[in-house]
């Protein structure tokens, strides 16, 4: 960019009159605070929580551009294990390198471990939490407000081309009607992008950076820092730590109570779910239903679906349920241990499903940032991108879907109204999202308490 068009840059105005300059870099303690924020508003599964971050992270204190923020999604897309985590991993590691990483993911998941830990233990003792069902009958429709709004906003920015359109259709109806499994969906936006790059290049082709690029914090205009520059010993590194970091504990366990111990069993099992779960919490669950009931038999069949709506109602990923599964499993087969037992149970449940999170993150984002050059790996990014709208439009009707029209019923009035009125406040008033979803949790409670 030229020092004509800089000086043009520095001296514009916004709508209000305001001159328009580069964000401030947050200090680490300024993260810090937004990621505990997150951890405890990250409602509503995948779609709502990349919805979340995306109003706050780019539209609101603009700490990552929206290409960026579009590229480290892709990415995180394309993994195994809950998209959202490691999107706000990538987020984190970006600004503040590894402990930014680690503070963000373990930020996004601490709230979850401890009210999911204290809602399985209400549930084992005493069987009944009626009353957080009411508090989150008016939190869904909440959520589902910040999703239509963020699926807006998303398929604006990143749908620039009839074509790009048509991939978005395309993914949504492979998934939703046809269910095609996800990682085939992406795999073909990709082979479209490849494809798209050679015989359509200007449809395809990455798009000039936009002059207010420069007013976000890490933007595909701002120099490159040098722990986002990858290399071989760096990887080296980061596959060592981690391998130890997952092989101690396991080793431990199977010391301590021999290998065939529910501890041991768990730690294996969920080791492998968290490399297999492609396609979100939807696609591992009937896997991880079968054999934690039917192999293991650390919970029956009924006990499973409770936990997952336990795990619906509670801040962080959906995968979360697994904490609940192996809470139950401790809680049955390691009685000796009374509490402590079901307590050890869903930490070793939730440390071997989420370690592998930090590695694919910490491992692949150098390479990530290295390719957003690359001419085709950008076009297939690009088309990525737009099958990653369908696919949110997907995720997105199926959640209206179940909280507009619970178990087959007629349409809930009561959850429209908060829908619109949530909707309403946040698209018109830009209310911000700690008070709808304060004030939708306190309107399903009176509701219920009243009728």
């Amino acid at each position: 960019m030229s020092s004509t068009s800089n000086e043009t840059l520095a001296g514009k105005k916004s709508d209000l009159g305001e001159s328009i300059r580069p964000q401030d870099p947050p200090t680490f303690g300024e993260a810090l605070r937004f990621w505990i924020k997150l951890g405890f508003i990250s409602f509503g599964g995948p779609t709502g929580q990349i919805a979340i971050m995306q109003t706050e992270l780019v539209e609101r204190r603009r700490w990552i551009s929206p290409t960026h923020f579009l590229h480290a999604l892709n990415y995180c897309m394309l993994l195994p294990g809950p998209e959202a985590i490691q999107l706000a991993i990538y987020v984190g590691w970006l600004l503040h390198r590894v402990p930014g990483g680690l503070a963000a993911g373990t930020c996004f998941l601490l709230p979850s471990v401890f009210i999911l830990m204290g809602l399985s233990y209400v549930y084992a003792a005493y069987g009944s939490v009626t009353w957080i069902a009411a508090l989150f009958y008016g939190l869904k429709p909440a959520v589902l407000a910040i999703v239509a709004s963020a699926t807006l906003r998303l398929g604006a920015k990143a749908l620039r081309h009839p074509l790009m359109y048509g991939l978005a259709a395309a993914a949504f109806v492979a998934l939703f009607f046809f269910k095609v499994p996800f990682p085939l969906v992406i795999a073909g936006s990709a082979a479209a992008g490849f494809l798209g790059v050679r015989f359509l290049p200007r449809v395809f082709a990455g798009r000039a950076v936009a002059a207010d690029e420069q007013t976000y914090v890490i933007s595909d205009n701002s120099v490159r820092a040098e722990h986002t520059r990858p290399s071989f010993k760096r990887a080296a590194r980061v596959g060592g730590v981690c391998l130890l970091l997952w092989a101690i504990p396991l080793l431990i366990l199977a010391w301590w109570q021999a290998w065939h111990h529910v501890f041991s069993q768990e730690a294996w099992f969920f080791s492998k779910a968290a490399i297999i779960t492609f396609g979100g919490a939807y696609a591992v669950l009937p896997y991880v239903a079968q054999q934690a009931v039917e192999k293991y038999a650390w919970l029956s069949t009924g006990q499973m679906i409770d936990g997952l709506g336990l795990a619906e109602t509670t801040p962080g990923p959906l995968i979360m349920v697994l904490q609940f599964v192996g809470f139950m499993a401790g809680w049955h087969q390691a009685q000796a241990l009374g509490l402590w037992g079901a307590v050890l149970g869903g930490l070793i449940a939730t440390y071997f499903t989420f370690m592998p999170c930090f590695f694919f993150i910490f491992l692949g984002a150098p390479y990530m940032e290295q390719i957003r050059g690359n001419r085709f790996l950008s076009g297939a990014l690009a088309a990525i991108t737009a099958g990653v709208v369908g696919v949110v439009l997907n995720l997105a009707v199926w959640f209206g879907i179940n909280v507009l029209f619970p178990a087959g019923r007629g349409i809930d009035l009561f959850a429209l109204g908060v829908t619109v009125i949530s909707f309403i406040a946040m698209q018109k008033f830009k209310l911000d999202i700690i008070p709808v979803v304060a004030g939708a949790a306190a309107l399903g409670l009176i509701y219920n308490m009243l009728f």
